[in-house]
């Protein structure tokens, strides 16, 4: 019976040894799989520490969540607000991806303010467009932050960041249909993840499903402001046909920054 009772407690132990290997939090790496991050990092301030800024914060969720690759917006780079460093290469150096490209939206504080991507794996055609904006609305000038990804096995894919301004009623879509515009020629498959400033049932996102496929339908919030809870960040791919959603969750971080980051785990089709 204690034999048995071995056996039983090692079976036991191997099982429980698997599903810790699968949780959400570990990476999916490889050929076939990839793990993708959007996340709103505040300019890397918690919003319960005014005028903090705490790099080691993001550093931290991105080490613990272990994507693969992350569009990452409202960055700082030498601006005074945040004491004069390059958080873009920050966040590149403490997390160990080594490959970044930051696209700068706006002049800021004697410095540059905007969205990265950030990856595992070797970058390379980085770009940036900028965003249309409405003048009459006092709104933000945004861009779009372009780059390829080379995955072990030499898949290629074309990813995506974006920070989409929330003034008027019209910037968010004159700036999506400029979106959908840029990405319309892509011969590779893409991947967008970014702070749209928009919900679900706004024509902005109904403008991006026209060309995408979100990784969520009735997605679970991103941000939270008093009582009000909305999804306005958010991860897509097209075509439709080169990715399958393994996984998708709003990340369980309220600290670090006033968004959540959102995840994905996309297998590759193609």
């Amino acid at each position: 019976m204690r034999k048995f009772s071995a056996v039983v407690f090692l079976i036991v132990l191997a099982m429980v040894s698997c599903a810790r290997k699968s949780t959400p939090a570990k990476s999916h790496s490889g050929m076939d799989v990839l793990t993708f991050m959007s996340y709103n990092v505040h300019h890397c301030n918690p919003p319960s520490k005014p005028g903090v800024i705490d790099v080691d914060a993001v550093v931290n969720v991105i080490k613990r969540e272990h994507p693969d690759v992350v569009a990452l917006q409202e960055i700082d780079v030498n601006t005074g607000r945040s004491g004069k460093i390059n958080q873009a290469a920050l966040l590149s150096e403490k997390t160990g991806y080594h490959s970044f490209h930051f696209s700068k939206s706006i002049d800021h504080d004697g410095g540059d303010y905007g969205i990265m991507i950030l990856s595992k794996y070797p970058l390379s055609d980085a770009e940036t467009h900028k965003l249309p904006t409405d003048p009459a609305t006092g709104g933000e000038p945004r861009v779009l932050s372009l780059a390829t990804v080379t995955l072990p096995g030499g898949k290629k894919i074309r990813i995506a960041s974006t920070h989409l301004d929330f003034h008027g009623k019209t910037n968010s879509k004159l700036q999506m249909t400029e979106v959908n515009r840029i990405l319309a020629d892509e011969k590779l498959p893409v991947i967008i993840g970014g702070d749209f400033n928009a919900t679900e049932k706004s024509a902005t996102i109904q403008l991006l499903d026209q060309a995408f496929t979100r990784t969520c339908k009735n997605c679970a919030f991103t941000i939270a402001e008093g009582k009000e809870k909305q999804a306005i960040d958010f991860i897509a791919y097209k075509p439709g046909s080169a990715f399958s959603v393994l996984l998708h969750r709003v990340v369980d971080e309220d600290y670090a920054s006033d968004h959540r980051p959102v995840q994905a785990v996309l297998k590759i089709n193609f």
